[in-house]
């Protein structure tokens, strides 16, 4: 599915969010990559096979008090 060169990660991929946005709906929170992944803002995804992968962000920063 990829035009790019170098070749974006494929779906499968573990770093498969490195793809190329290839449209942006950021009225409705998510965006299509080149591979076919759709990424929606809260980190959540949807394969091209149906399947889905959770919201995955890292744990929030706290302002240290002092």
């Amino acid at each position: 599915m990829c035009q790019h060169r170098p070749t974006c990660p494929s779906a499968e991929a573990t770093d498969r969010e490195a793809a190329r946005v290839i449209a942006c709906f950021r009225e409705q929170g998510w965006s299509l990559l080149c591979n076919g992944v759709i990424l929606f803002e809260d980190t959540g995804e949807l394969l091209p096979d149906g399947s889905t992968i959770a919201p995955h962000r890292g744990p929030a920063r706290h302002a240290l008090v002092g």
